[in-house]
């Protein structure tokens, strides 16, 4: 017995060692592959039996896991385990209802609220009926074969009429805008339907995508004005299709293989070698089309701050991807969050800083008449 405890330690100073030797995460990574485990977006650490997996914690996977168990599927076909998509599709939200405030103040909170659970909702109806249209194809593919549909843990009727529970809650939430939005929302429910048909029709199906996941640029305006402001909304729609481009393009670098091997398209396909060429292209636009909309909203100095260190941001992120790893893609991909995050920034600072030029300009108007 203390020979078999000796020889579990020794192996287990082993496994610690190469660990932290450069490179073993790729090396094991790569090995889970081979062995069939589900890398990229569906990777995510497991639920360990025993005292170690009953451990706290507040991830979001430790969350479904720990859910009751009859319950955890659905939470899975939502992504809920997964959040990095639901932020990607809630950030341009908070961008444009960031934009819309008055000047000097906070964003709305109460909308902050209110479209993060319809992204919420929306995000987990929109990966409900990519599941279901790809349900053939999830079984082939090492990544999404797991998934809750392809794996038969929920059917194709359970997962329709889950469908049309997400859809009921995402129409109360879009019920709480106003007329302008709730037309404006319901237009982009074709989106929603269709873009997960397009990796088998185009080479682009990252732009249909775009074109879905940013829709809450204009709703985010509108929700707060009224309606929409082109000379705002639409370079901030421009730019987030443009980012999704760049995200989901390198998203789909993980995949590459499988979806020539079962016939689906992608802009990682199209692109090939040249990617970095593309992605900086499309980087460009983006910063481009934001600073159009700081000009066009009036925005201030801490804005386009922000904007340079995006302009860093990306500039990291093309130059050091490697498009043949698709450990590094995914963690590429799930950085984006922070990106995000600090154009929101940029926006809730520069929205501030307005409030402080006019105290001056008050002040200085004031001295001037006492004069």
């Amino acid at each position: 017995m203390l020979g078999s405890r000796a020889a579990r330690f020794a192996r287990g100073l082993r496994s610690v060692g190469l660990a932290s030797l450069p490179g073993w995460r790729g090396r094991s990574f790569a090995l889970a592959r081979e062995t069939g485990a589900p890398h990229g977006g569906d990777l995510q650490p497991s639920a360990c039996p025993g005292p170690r997996g009953r451990q706290l914690s507040l991830s979001a996977a430790a969350v479904v896991n720990s859910a009751p168990r009859p319950l955890q599927p659905y939470l899975r076909l939502m992504r809920l385990d997964k959040p990095i998509g639901t932020w990607l599709l809630y950030l341009p939200c908070t961008w444009s209802i960031g934009l819309a405030a008055e000047p000097g103040c906070f964003p709305d909170w109460y909308m902050l609220s209110l479209f993060g659970t319809g992204a919420i909702l929306m995000r987990g109806a929109g990966c409900t009926i990519n599941d279901m249209w790809d349900q053939d194809y999830d079984k082939k593919v090492t990544r999404t074969a797991n998934r809750p549909i392809a794996a038969g843990d929920i059917s194709t009727f359970q997962s329709f009429v889950f469908l049309g529970g997400q859809l009921t809650l995402a129409l109360g939430v879009l019920l709480c805008l106003n007329y302008y939005s709730i037309a404006l929302g319901a237009g982009s429910l074709l989106l929603v339907m269709t873009y997960p048909l397009m990796k088998r029709i185009t080479y682009w199906p990252q732009l249909a995508l775009g074109l879905t996941f940013n829709w809450g640029a204009l709703l985010g305006w509108s929700a707060i004005k009224g309606s929409c402001d082109p000379s705002v909304c639409l370079p901030l729609y421009f730019s987030g299709v443009m980012w999704t481009l760049i995200y989901d393009t390198i998203y789909a670098h993980q995949d590459k293989r499988d979806d020539v091997l079962i016939g689906l398209k992608s802009t990682a396909l199209r692109f090939g070698e040249n990617t970095k060429l593309w992605l900086s292209g499309f980087s460009v636009a983006m910063l481009g089309a934001l600073s159009l909309v700081g000009v066009n909203s009036g925005q201030t100095a801490p804005y386009y701050a922000a904007l340079g260190a995006v302009g860093a941001h990306l500039t990291h992120q093309i130059y050091t991807l490697d498009i043949h790893r698709p450990e590094d893609c995914w963690n590429k991909f799930i950085s984006n969050r922070t990106l995000g995050l600090i154009v929101f920034l940029g926006i809730v600072l520069g929205n501030l800083w307005k409030e402080k030029k006019t105290d001056k300009t008050k002040k200085s108007i004031e001295n001037k008449i006492e004069n």
